[in-house]
């Protein structure tokens, strides 16, 4: 992998002045919801994130528990979550400390019991029970590997996602149910 042409630091000394001079600016909210589709199949979706409004994922049900595994499923997409921000991390902490990457692999597993998801029983658990991620770098001029492993941590505190699913966050979820156009309970 050759070394970044891209001026990380130089990127985001702006970013910072910016947060310097304005403290309270930072937080930002970050959403991504449904992108429509057909709602008479049970077995697929489609999410859209704000912040790329030509993007559009496809998910659906694992094949565990009836999908037909011709896209990713809810996990696979959690996952992928963490495989990306592992990776752009490690790859935005590299360039700015002048790391040249040889090479870089992020692997992430999830375990999970779909009887749970299933119904079967209340024994089971619903949701993934255990996530690894694995990270496998090589530095370019790093034989004995301290160089890399000094990176990986520095890298492994700044990972969005991972940090998120170590630490844990509060999660509040509402539901907003409307009556049909046309019912006779909506008076419409």
């Amino acid at each position: 992998m050759p070394q970044s042409r891209v001026d990380v630091r130089g990127l985001q000394a702006p970013i910072r002045e910016r947060y310097l001079a304005e403290p309270e600016s930072p937080p930002i909210v970050i959403t991504v919801r449904s992108a429509g589709g057909d709602l008479g199949d049970p077995l697929h979706c489609a999410v859209a994130p704000d912040a790329a409004s030509d993007v559009v994922w496809r998910s659906g049900a694992h094949a565990a528990v009836g999908g037909s595994g011709d896209v990713p499923c809810s996990a696979d997409l959690l996952l992928g979550a963490l495989v990306a921000c592992q990776e752009t991390t490690l790859r935005m902490v590299a360039a700015n400390a002048g790391i040249e990457l040889e090479e870089l692999e992020v692997t992430a597993e999830g375990d999970w019991d779909p009887r749970g998801t299933l119904a079967m029983g209340k024994e089971f658990p619903v949701g993934l029970t255990g996530v690894r991620c694995h990270t496998r770098v090589v530095v370019r001029g790093d034989a004995r590997g301290e160089r890399a492993e000094r990176f990986l941590q520095s890298a492994e505190r700044f990972c969005v996602v991972l940090n998120t699913l170590r630490d844990g966050v509060p999660v509040r979820s509402t539901f907003d149910l409307q009556p049909a156009p046309g019912d006779p309970a909506s008076g419409i």
